[in-house]
């Protein structure tokens, strides 16, 4: 009886140790367990809220990017052309000369003392043609037996040797002249003039190197390499009358596109043998001097004209893990179904469509993580941003 009675109190014992160490481990393995680890699928109460966009026709016109260097059209070494001392400067380094402009002034006087004797010289010559000459004259005029052959030779001669001296004294003033002339030296192009090398009280001669350098800016030259292959396509729609039917715009160095346009300047006369490539060379107004000479553009040429394509909000498109791209096709029950598409590359945030939609089906742009096939979806109007509309223009972060 006794050993009954205890075998009951050790079971009862037993379950109460048994249901203590469930208990236990039960809250030890909730407080382990990963928090999420066991998800349970949310099921949409209500319709998704999305916005969504026609497929519609749109203007295609991708540019083809090139690296550009551009150049000034002209550029001179100013040299002086005549030795002497700087008697003044006429322009501030970093001006805009004009073709012609006087620039540095030069000590002439001895240059001009130069050209005063060569007047004289010249003075003398001519007088002393005119006296040989009216002897010449009598000689001829003279009774032939009253002179000798011998002496009306030499009268020729004497007149004749004059002649050449007036000749001789005309150059040498030209000579002088010019000399004295060059004693201002001028700019032979328009353009900005930059550092000047020399100062008032310099001597400066033709050999001592150049004074300063002008650069002309406006307009510049920008020059790009184009492919053997790419350069005969070019060649071949210029004769059919097509390769003007693109335009040729810059991206600056800090990334924004320069205003003004280009046109064709002219064509290199030789393929480079190492690269297979051409020099190809546009002209572009420079008003505003930004482009620099030897920077560094970029070059996009595209379609004055360009054709017109089926297109998406690259917004729409979402990348699948087998590599292909998607969209999320609006349907007339107001469900969406994931459409599989071919693009085109994106062009100012719009991507055309090779095959896949139609136009005027409608595309999801936003709320696109909710959805899933034959999801229940409730159309807003969507936020305008750049891509959807040109003429949109963000706030300014202050």
């Amino acid at each position: 009886m006794n050993e009954s009675k205890g075998s009951k109190i050790g079971s009862a014992i037993g379950l109460v140790v048994l249901v203590v160490a469930c208990v236990a481990g039960g809250w030890i393995a909730r407080e382990l367990w990963p928090k999420g680890a066991v998800a349970v699928p949310q099921v949409p109460r209500g319709p998704v809220t999305v916005s969504v966009r026609p497929v519609e026709e749109r203007a295609y016109n991708l540019p083809e990017k090139f690296v550009a260097h551009a150049e000034a059209m002209q550029e001179v070494d100013l040299l002086p052309q005549v030795d002497g001392y700087v008697k003044e400067i006429r322009f501030k380094e970093g001006d805009i000369v004009k073709e012609g402009a006087v620039l540095y002034v030069l000590d002439d006087e001895r240059y001009q003392a130069v050209v005063n004797q060569r007047k004289a010289d010249l003075a003398a010559a001519e007088a002393e043609e005119r006296r040989t000459k009216r002897y010449y004259e009598r000689m001829q005029n003279a009774d032939e037996r009253g002179i000798t052959q011998l002496e009306r030779d030499n009268a020729e001669a004497a007149y004749e040797r004059a002649k050449a001296s007036v000749m001789q004294a005309k150059a040498n003033l030209v000579v002088a002249e010019y000399d004295c002339k060059k004693a201002k030296v001028i700019a032979p192009i328009s353009g900005q003039i930059g550092k000047t090398s020399a100062h008032v009280g310099d001597y400066v001669a033709p050999s001592k190197g150049a004074l300063a350098h002008i650069v002309q800016i406006d307009p510049m030259r920008v020059s790009f390499p184009l492919t053997d292959r790419a350069y005969i396509g070019w060649r071949t729609a210029l004769k059919k009358g097509k390769a003007l039917d693109y335009r040729m715009r810059l991206m600056l160095p800090d990334g924004s596109e320069y205003g003004e346009e280009g046109a064709w300047d002219f064509d290199d006369n030789a393929m480079s043998k190492e690269t297979a490539t051409i020099i190809m060379r546009l002209s572009f107004p420079n008003p505003d001097r930004l482009l620099i000479p030897n920077s560094y553009v970029t070059l996009l040429t595209d379609r004055k004209a360009p054709p017109k394509m089926l297109c998406v909000p690259q917004q729409a498109v979402s990348d699948l893990s087998t590599g292909s791209q998607c969209v999320w096709v609006l349907k007339d029950d107001m469900t969406v179904e994931q459409r599989v598409v071919e693009l085109r590359e994106m062009s100012e945030g719009w991507m055309p469509v090779i095959s896949g939609l139609k136009l005027g089906e409608k595309v999801v742009i936003s709320g696109l993580g909710k959805l899933g096939p034959g999801v229940k979806v409730q159309v807003v109007e969507p936020t305008m941003n750049d891509d959807l509309d040109p003429n949109y223009v963000p706030p300014v972060k202050e």
